[in-house]
């Protein structure tokens, strides 16, 4: 997957550079209305070398995200006082209007556009730009621990520490959630079906065991009853003084 694609998938992701609007004008110049602030749709279209329905398309699947970053579409008196302060001529009846921090949000949205893609490279290199030294180097001492001694080594802490709010920090917890989502449905489960399994077995077990008790009990019972008829006749030809001739034909 490509690095940038992470903007692609994830709303929090997106929410982190929202702000970093200077990252349109690393790749072009975003050409704005008269007011200085607005761009229309087809001027969002022309800046990503895309045609008009490409916009139109991104803003019906992502129109609430958008508009929490100042896209809005303006009608009625609303657009006659906006014409005005503006200089702009349309005869339409409604406008769609794009600040630029929503003009960023969909190079973070469009995926068919390589300026799109080249802003989003540009937001990326930013935030690492960003990240503070503690996080390239050696991790500063916690508070309160002891010095290291001389010649130990110091002690290993393989947990990376993201600055709240950063770029690492919302992929990390992106990827926490994949784990947990995973562990969710499919470990879970599994190991539910494993441990009736389980049980299953345990109760076949325990059946087969109660039989082969039976058996020996059956077994020994049997003996116990061959070795009583066998001391009978037995005991009878001592009492009747048989010699042990006699004795020895009933031994066999």
């Amino acid at each position: 997957m490509a690095v940038d694609a992470v903007l692609l998938e994830s709303p929090t992701m997106r929410a982190t550079v929202a702000g970093r609007v200077e990252a349109l004008d690393r790749v072009r110049a975003l050409e704005l209305l008269p007011d200085g602030v607005h761009v229309t749709t087809e001027g969002v279209a022309a800046y990503f070398g895309v045609g008009i329905n490409a916009i139109y398309s991104l803003v019906a699947d992502h129109r609430s995200e958008l508009a929490s970053n100042g896209y809005v579409v303006v009608a009625g008196a609303r657009l006659t006082s906006f014409k005005e302060v503006s200089g702009i001529q349309s005869r339409a009846r409604s406008l769609a209007l794009f600040t630029r921090r929503a003009v960023l949000n969909v190079a973070m949205l469009l995926r068919d556009s390589e300026t799109a893609r080249q802003v989003r490279c540009h937001l990326l290199d930013a935030e690492r730009a960003a990240r503070p030294a503690a996080v390239d180097g050696a991790a500063p001492p916690v508070d309160g621990a002891a010095p290291p001694v001389d010649g130990a080594a110091p002690p290993v802490d393989n947990a990376p520490r993201w600055p709240e709010g950063s770029l690492q920090a919302a992929v990390a917890g992106v990827a926490e959630q994949v784990v947990r989502d995973v562990v969710g449905t499919a470990v879970v489960p599994l190991l539910n079906a494993l441990a009736v399994e389980v049980g299953r077995n345990s109760s076949k077990i325990d059946a087969m065991a109660d039989r082969v008790d039976r058996l020996e009990r059956i077994v020994l019972d049997d003996g116990e009853r061959t070795v009583a008829r066998r001391r009978r006749p037995l005991l009878q030809a001592v009492d009747e003084g048989a010699d042990g001739d006699e004795l020895a034909a009933l031994l066999s």
